[in-house]
């Protein structure tokens, strides 16, 4: 996560990144699928304890969030500038140094919770956040006060304990961060915790009392795609560089590239293993031996260690 440290304080100082900028308009957008049935936290914790199936994170298994949003943010700046005049703009979502979440708390989009997300009384955790900033100035809406209480189901819940304290987490023990940013071998003393999670985890926000008001999405844009849920580790593993692309065009995951998303489900292969002999995966990991990338070798010579 080195670009936070190369941007410096454009992330707290919004006028350095976009200059003349005086406001901050932020947004949220709901991701759960409109098929979600209710009773949907069970329903997916429910999946953890299948050491075979592969898990995706309920907001990665439809359309890239980074394109909705910010498509609608766009149109939204347009409408405010067709009502008031010019206006300098520029939008954002999880796309530049910008302190999203904190905006998010300052404009009184919900507060943080423990696992340092933004929850909200209407709607828990489960969206997506936006930015437009502005050179027009605008009364500032109040921040909103916490209610975790005394709550520390998120803390408890970590598989890799990321959450260090309430409101602090490590980054690099967190498993959305070691399946989909970090680059190179997930470090060993974390490959049995992250179990059959291949990218991203839901496990804090899924234990979060709050997200029983979680608000289903009404676009189809976040309806889960054919194969990303309740598909085998064993299938997901024998996609080739090209089925993986094409199966992932215009979906979050295709950032992680071809040889991440070896590198993931071989760690929960390996894991699969752990908890039970498998030959079926055994035999797929096998046929991976003689991968090109050190990084996929790496993972598939962990796993068959088992």
């Amino acid at each position: 996560m080195d670009y936070m440290a190369r941007h410096g304080m454009k992330r707290a100082r919004p006028a350095e990144l976009v200059p003349g900028t005086v406001s901050v308009i932020t947004a949220r957008m709901d991701y759960l699928p409109r098929n979600m049935p209710e009773g949907w936290t069970e329903q997916e914790l429910s999946r953890l304890q299948r050491p075979g199936e592969a898990i995706i994170s309920v907001y990665a298994r439809g359309r890239d969030y980074h394109k909705v949003l910010r498509n609608r943010l766009q149109q939204l700046a347009e409408r405010i500038a067709a009502a008031v005049g010019p206006l300098g703009h520029r939008v954002f979502t999880d796309s530049a140094p910008v302190l999203e979440a904190e905006l998010a708390r300052r404009s009184g989009q919900g507060w943080r919770g423990k696992h340092t997300l933004i929850l909200s009384r209407e709607g828990g955790s489960m969206f997506f956040l936006g930015e437009i900033y502005i050179d027009l100035a605008l009364h500032p809406t109040e921040a909103v006060s916490e209610h975790c209480g005394a709550c520390s189901a998120c803390v408890s819940a970590c598989p890799t304990q990321a959450i260090v304290a309430p409101y602090r987490l490590d980054a690099r023990r967190c498993i959305s961060y070691l399946t989909i940013e970090h680059e190179g071998p997930i470090p060993e003393e974390l490959r049995p915790l992250i179990g059959n999670r291949i990218y991203g985890c839901d496990d804090c926000q899924l234990v979060c009392p709050w997200n029983k008001f979680a608000q289903r999405s009404p676009l189809p844009d976040f309806d889960p795609r054919e194969g990303l849920t309740g598909a085998t580790l064993v299938e997901l593993f024998g996609w080739s560089e090209d089925e993986f692309l094409r199966r992932t065009e215009g979906s979050p995951i295709r950032r992680i590239g071809h040889v991440r998303w070896l590198r993931n489900i071989a760690v929960a292969m390996g894991n699969a293993l752990r908890h039970g002999e498998d030959p079926v995966i055994r035999a797929a990991l096998a046929g991976r031996q003689a991968h090109p990338d050190a990084v996929v070798r790496d993972a598939v010579a962990w796993a068959l260690s088992a």
